[in-house]
């Protein structure tokens, strides 16, 4: 049966221009025949947008609804981070002490700090690693143990793609006991409503949207990238195979880089948590959005601002992941907003989107 385009949801009447926005970018995705996309603004207090729309599943069947999960790729990068803070906050780790005082098989001689912000060096895995890495948590911790950094930790910056959740995610194992995504359930999203996991229980799995869209075009996209993260993306294999992350084992395992799952407001509602002090210590959040690290990033081969697990620019800081999703935190504006979507394109949507919510505010475009 045919789904409507028109999106499902509220959007406030000062931010009728954000669903009309939001129903051209259902409207191209249905003509793609890819999966829906779901968008969330938070401001003054109350969600002012909540809207969703399309698809599903690849066969067409199933409705995008208010709670379909859908991977945002690296903008799981910052809820990784935030366990750690969460730690460190609490005295269990020092974002400064080398990382071998708690994973002391660790090659790279690097820091919390430094992890967070991309600077250990540790940005892809040189020697081929496989697929079977990305179930088997000690084995990938091995892999990543036994690499040298690309560069001296501190030195120099470079998005870790794939290995970012495992470099936090052991340590905070090693010191408090629980995997990564244990933590993040019972410490962070649980208590603070969040709907964003890593490592799906199963009877979440029902809820979980299909990405589509990995088709010439984007292969394409992908090729005009940085040599340095076409390798990181590349190894183990599988991360941008819709047969690898539509599946039940990619989805139930953890790989807090990249393949969290949560609903557009679960991803803005990480960044509402941290603007509105219920996660961190006040100096806690000034180090996560501050910048920590700034110059060539040398995986993305751009310049760049990081704080720890967000990016960071003159507006406000927030994430972006392969495909499109974005959670960002707009300091000019006052408003968080998250954008996630099961057809794995360019980022021009979220522009728009945002735009659209800037117009309703009275700012200037991006």
């Amino acid at each position: 049966m045919p789904v409507a385009t028109a999106p499902f949801g509220i959007a406030e009447p000062a931010f009728a221009p954000v669903r009309d926005v939001f129903e051209q970018v259902l409207v191209e995705q249905d003509r793609a025949r890819a999966t829906g996309a779901a968008v969330a603004v938070w401001h003054e207090g109350r969600w002012v947008v909540d809207l969703w729309g399309g698809y599903s599943d690849t066969a067409r069947t199933a409705s995008w609804t208010r709670d379909t999960l859908v991977m945002p790729y690296s903008v799981t990068k910052p809820f990784a981070a935030v366990c750690a803070l969460v730690l460190a906050d609490r005295g269990g780790i020092d974002l400064d002490a080398p990382l071998t005082t708690y994973w002391p098989e660790l090659t790279a001689r690097t820091t919390m700090r430094q992890v967070l912000c991309h600077q250990s060096g540790l940005a892809l895995l040189e020697d081929p690693a496989p697929e079977e890495a990305f179930y088997d948590w000690d084995l990938m911790c091995s892999l990543v143990a036994a690499q040298p950094p690309l560069w001296e930790p501190g030195t120099a910056c470079g998005e870790s793609a794939l290995l970012y959740g495992h470099q936090i995610g052991e340590v905070i194992r090693r010191v408090d006991g629980r995997t990564l995504g244990t933590f993040l359930r019972e410490e962070v999203c649980g208590p603070q409503g969040i709907e964003f996991a890593v490592g799906l229980r199963d009877e979440e799995l029902s809820r979980v949207a299909d990405l589509t869209g990995f088709d010439a075009s984007f292969r394409r996209r992908g090729e005009e990238g940085s040599p340095v993260m076409r390798r990181a993306l590349a190894n183990p294999p599988g991360a941008l195979d819709p047969d690898v992350v539509n599946g039940v084992r990619w989805r139930t395992a953890e790989i807090a880089a990249v393949n969290g799952h949560g609903t557009a407001r679960g991803v803005a509602g990480l960044l509402v948590a941290v603007e509105q002090g219920r996660l961190l210590s006040p100096g806690m959040k000034r180090a996560m959005t501050s910048v920590a690290a700034s110059g060539t990033d040398r995986v993305l081969d751009r310049q760049a601002a990081w704080g720890l697990g967000v990016g960071i620019d003159d507006d406000g800081y927030g994430m972006g992941g392969v495909g499109g999703s974005v959670a960002w935190c707009s300091t000019e504006g006052a408003y968080v907003l998250g954008f996630v979507t099961g057809w794995i394109a360019d980022h021009d949507r979220m522009t728009r989107i945002d735009n659209a919510v800037r117009g309703c505010l009275g700012l200037p475009p991006l």
